[in-house]
Formats: structure tokens, C-alpha cells, sequence
């Protein structure tokens, strides 16, 4: 059985610093079977700034339902989450 080939989306979360945003971010990507491959993130001025790269070729979501998903957290955590494909991300990026 081949293995899917890898399908790398960008989510980058932004807002006031506070407990426990990357274990919700985290938990939300293991219960859809995404695999977090990386994750940069500081903390500037009490204001979280996160990128993380993420895998959904193996995801049990679609990408409309993992935005459903992301959006009801940014809403609950008072958050700024965007997830695009890793292509978009680099298009709309380049400097």
C-alpha cells in the first residue's frame, strides 16, 4: 500500500498571550489526524505570534471543516488563526 504523499498547510495564530493556546491548537490537529512537522512561535509585547507547518494528507477532516474547527477556537480563545495550503502561503509571502 503506497503512502500518501505529504500535504503541508500553514496556520499562523496571532492574539493576547495566555495558557494553553498551543496544547488547544495541538489537541484540535491530533483528534483530525494532522501532523504538526513544525512550529515557530514567540512572544512579543504579551502578544503570541505562532506559525506551524502542518501534514493533511492523512487528515479525517476536510479543509472546510478543520477551518469550522479552527474558527470556533480563535473565537473561544479571542485568537486570529488562518490555515491555508503551504503554496498559497508561499505566494502570498514572497518578498
Amino acid at each position: 500500500m503506497a503512502s500518501k504523499k505529504s500535504q503541508i498547510c500553514i496556520c499562523t495564530v496571532t492574539g493576547k498571550d495566555r495558557v494553553g493556546i498551543i496544547a488547544r491548537l495541538a489537541v484540535a490537529m491530533a483528534k483530525a489526524n494532522i501532523n504538526i512537522v513544525d512550529v515557530n512561535q514567540k512572544i512579543m509585547e504579551n502578544y503570541f505570534v505562532m506559525t506551524m507547518a502542518c501534514d493533511i494528507a492523512k487528515a479525517t477532516l476536510t479543509i472546510p471543516q478543520i477551518h469550522k474547527k479552527l474558527d470556533a477556537i480563535a473565537e473561544e480563545m479571542k485568537l486570529k488563526i488562518n490555515f491555508q495550503d503551504e503554496s498559497i502561503f508561499k505566494m502570498m509571502h514572497r518578498v
